[in-house]
Parts: C-alpha cells; sequence; structure tokens
C-alpha cells in the first residue's frame, strides 16, 4: 500500500466469452499471445485452482514479464493524487485458466509490495467454451 493511495487494488479476471470486459484502469488480454491451456484435453475441464493450470500459464514465455509490467503499471496509478484506488480487469476467452492465474499471480505480487489487493474471478465458475 502506497501513502499516496491507500485504497485497495482490485483485480478481475474475466473471460470475454462471458460478456464484456469490465470498466478497469488497466485491461490485461490475454487471448492472443499467450498459449490456452484449454487446447489440451486434459487441462480443458481444469481451472486456475489446478496446480497443473498455473504451470502451464506461469511457464508460458512472456507471462511473467507482462506480470513485472503490470505491477510497474499500478505503482504508477497509486502514485497519482487519487483515493480511490485501481482496477485491473484480466481476460481471456473463458475466464478460467490464463486470467484467473494471471490475476492471481499478480494479486501476489502487488501484496509483496506493500498493497491492499481484492481479487474477483468473474467466470472461473462458469462452463468451458467449446470453440
Amino acid at each position: 500500500m502506497t501513502a499516496a493511495n491507500p485504497a485497495p487494488v482490485r483485480i478481475v479476471s474475466f473471460g470475454y466469452g462471458h460478456g464484456d470486459a469490465p470498466a478497469a484502469h488497466l485491461t490485461l488480454d490475454l487471448r492472443h499471445h499467450f498459449r490456452d491451456p484449454h487446447v489440451r484435453p486434459e487441462m480443458r475441464e481444469l481451472t486456475a485452482v489446478h496446480r497443473k493450470v498455473r504451470r502451464a500459464v506461469l511457464g508460458t514465455p512472456g507471462v511473467k514479464a507482462l506480470l513485472t509490467a503490470a505491477v510497474r503499471m499500478v505503482q504508477a496509478y497509486d502514485a497519482g493524487p487519487s483515493a480511490q484506488g485501481t482496477v485491473v480487469a484480466v481476460g481471456c476467452v473463458g475466464g478460467r485458466h490464463r486470467s484467473a492465474v494471471a490475476a492471481d499471480a499478480l494479486a501476489r505480487r502487488l501484496r509483496r509490495r506493500g498493497h491492499r489487493v481484492i481479487v474477483e474471478h468473474r467466470d472461473l465458475h462458469r462452463p468451458v467454451i467449446i470453440r
């Protein structure tokens, strides 16, 4: 938590296939640049709560660098004069794999830096989107 902005950071994971992106200061769209565990049949029905999915997402080249950049962006927003907090939306197609794992990982990184963080997984409970 920064002295300039004591309000919590709110992180919302979601699936574009289940509706529009939530309103946010920063939106991370993981659909096109990062491989989807959904394409592997053994992971399709799993979610971000499963270790196998977390490893697959966090092991994808570029994901950790994106999370590092997102932490810096949240810190930049929080350095501003507004005390309203920062909202980060993290989206993928279904909201069950990439977005939820990335949202949780971002929350961990921000908490280690002293931020209060609220995480909401909007679509984690929704059915798998068949593509």
